[in-house]
């Protein structure tokens, strides 16, 4: 638990596109936190504008960013408050869901619905009650810097099917569960060699891993979410510790039948060894690959990457929760 922070300046970042944002629901929003706030709100106008928003905040010392979006926007306005590393004195964080998953919020214990988590950000703002989270950094030769992440990162197969669902949605469908899944089964009938895992994983401490199809790093659980359904491949992991890895080592129908079942059914045995590899509390780990391989943050897909180094961030941001 964070020391009580009063604020007084804040900034409401909203994404007019995201899922279940609507015209009414923004009022309202706008209205509650201007009773709490000197509140000036903005609605992003194109891919990075909340990240350039944060990245004013934090030069004109605002107290407060208030992400109004999806995890796309939370993690937008992350890159934009920890443009220049994490550092005392940076703005709060606070989040409202308005997206189709909303996976950081709902790890925060934030309630999925937009009107019911204001009423919960406005009792922490009058009340002041934040909370220190630490985040993922991802770092690779194609990016000028480093990458956060609030809740996971995923490299090969994950990360593949994440950028079809974003093919998808540019072409105006609606992210759900069953999409992903459709495109999950396409993605490994159609383009997944079974018989060869591409990923080198290294531990920072040096340590070498079993080659792998996937892996996914996660700063807290769950992973991501089914519908309503956790998926929980990494249980133990948590703000409050290192980098979790969730790694598949084999492809093969009836090994990776049975672990997406479990997965499903929120079971903890996961890790035997072999097929499956979890790792909990690692300060870091490089991925690499013969050839470039899917890559995406926080279900941002940002395309293919021969090598990216991950570490973890403690304690980075301060966030109303």
């Amino acid at each position: 638990m964070a020391p009580t922070r009063q604020v007084r300046r804040g900034l409401l970042v909203m994404n007019p596109k995201a899922t279940t944002t609507t015209s009414h629901v923004s009022e309202v929003l706008v209205s509650a936190l201007s009773s709490v706030l000197e509140l000036q709100a903005v609605r992003t106008e194109r891919r990075g504008h909340a990240a350039d928003l944060a990245r004013q905040a934090v030069a004109e010392g605002t107290d407060v960013v208030i992400a109004f979006g999806g995890d796309g926007t939370v993690n937008e306005v992350v890159t934009g408050l920890l443009a220049d590393g994490p550092r005392p004195g940076l703005p709060a964080l606070a989040v409202v869901p308005g997206g189709s998953t909303n996976v950081f919020a709902r790890a925060l214990g934030l309630p999925n619905h937009a009107v019911e988590a204001t009423g919960v950000l406005l009792r922490l703002l009058r009340e002041g009650r934040t909370r220190q989270v630490s985040v993922g950094a991802a770092h690779s030769e194609d990016d000028d810097s480093d990458r956060y992440f609030t809740f996971s990162a995923g490299y090969g197969f994950d990360a593949a099917v994440v950028g079809a669902v974003e093919r998808q949605r540019a072409a105006g469908r609606r992210s759900t569960g069953a999409l992903y899944i459709r495109l999950a089964l396409t993605e490994y009938i159609r383009h997944t060699d079974r018989r060869n895992p591409p990923i080198s994983c290294k531990l920072a401490d040096g340590t070498q891993l079993p080659p792998l199809f996937m892996a996914v790093l996660a700063n807290t659980a769950p992973w991501t979410y089914l519908g309503n359904r956790p998926i929980l491949a990494t249980p133990d992991a948590a703000f409050e510790s290192g980098l979790d890895l969730f790694g598949m080592a084999s492809m093969a129908p009836v090994p990776l039948s049975r672990t997406v079942g479990r997965l499903i059914a929120g079971s903890r045995r996961l890790d035997d060894g072999r097929r499956v590899l979890v790792r909990h509390d690692l300060a870091g780990i490089t991925l690499s690959a013969q050839r470039p391989v899917a890559f995406q943050v926080d279900g941002d897909y940002l395309g293919p990457r021969e090598r990216v180094t991950f570490r973890s961030v403690p304690d980075a941001l301060s966030v109303f929760a």
